[in-house]
């Protein structure tokens, strides 16, 4: 997908709550994207930035190193910290407004005592490997949500079990936002843009790229069936022995159930993996059975069926 690259603009930038409310009563246009990142922004994130553009009044990014999404044998003090660079990108994309808050302003009494919780989706796939992740997630999404007030927010279907619980946070909690799935953005020998990139060296990089080999070989085997889009996705991460596999699933788009071999519409193809010592994530939409293959965001996660599902 490409974006027509908008007009670049000096964003106000505000760190307080305070600061949020002038810049935010500036805004005048019914329609206001928000772009919710963790810094160290990358084309994956410009393009989400552009998007917002494209479709609103006005454009908010927030950047905000969230504390809460963080466990205990992550390492919060290493995630890159690229001010100055996220800025330019912010202007260079359209975005009106930063809001750039330290922890304290989010959590102004410190570690919150009530947070959202994930339920049981929040406890598969990457709930599984990171215990809380996704309740810290949800929390200060929802609260960046009031803040923001914003009408429409974006987020990569590269985070797609993020996409998904916020999609059930908005629904369930009756939260008046839109959201907005992007298609994954890559670089151009195929791997997942992301932040965590950065930690890879050029031998690393090699490996990694066996995840995206794998959903591709995935997604061309999506018309013979369940069975046969894992087999060959399994293959390629079989043959790249320096790859420790966390998971590889094809589940169902709104459960994250695995689907069963008769299963027939769109399904979530998914991997995660260590590569040296980073933890990579990966996934494609696919639609499976007869004319399937590869899709770029599902059609309308809302509306997925389960009938039958187990």
């Amino acid at each position: 997908m490409t974006i027509p690259a908008a007009a670049p603009r000096t964003p106000v930038v505000a760190r307080t709550r305070a600061e949020l409310r002038v810049a935010r009563a500036d805004l005048t246009g019914p329609e206001v994207a928000v772009v919710m990142t963790m810094g160290a922004l990358h084309d994956g994130h410009a393009t989400l930035i552009r998007q917002a553009r494209e479709m609103a009044d006005h454009v908010i990014v927030t950047i905000f190193l969230n504390p809460l999404q963080f466990g205990p044998k992550e390492d919060l003090s290493r995630y890159p910290r690229t001010f100055d660079t996220d800025l330019e990108i912010c202007s260079r994309c359209g975005a009106d407004l930063v809001f750039a808050p330290s922890p304290d302003v989010v959590y102004p009494d410190g570690d919150p005592g009530v947070r959202i919780s994930a339920g049981p989706l929040g406890t598969v796939l990457e709930g599984q490997s990171r215990p809380g992740h996704f309740d810290g997630m949800l929390t200060v999404v929802a609260k960046l949500m009031h803040l923001t007030g914003g009408t429409s927010f974006l987020y990569g279907q590269k985070d797609a079990q993020q996409l998904l619980l916020i999609r059930r946070m908005v629904r369930d909690l009756d939260v008046p936002a839109r959201v907005v799935s992007v298609p994954t953005v890559r670089e151009t020998d195929g791997l997942a843009m992301s932040s965590r990139n950065t930690y890879l060296t050029p031998s690393d990089r090699e490996v990694a790229l066996c995840l995206s080999r794998a959903l591709r070989a995935g997604a061309a085997a999506a018309p013979e069936g369940p069975s046969a889009i894992r087999r060959a996705a399994r293959a390629v991460l079989v043959a790249e022995p320096l790859v420790l596999v966390d998971y590889l699933v094809l589940v169902h788009p709104t459960s994250l159930r695995d689907v069963p071999e008769w299963y027939r519409g769109e399904a979530l193809l998914a991997v995660a993996g260590r590569v040296g010592t980073t933890r990579l994530i990966d996934n494609t939409p696919v639609l499976v059975g007869p004319g399937g293959g590869a899709l770029d965001v599902f059609s309308d996660p809302d509306a997925a069926p389960e009938l039958g599902m187990p």
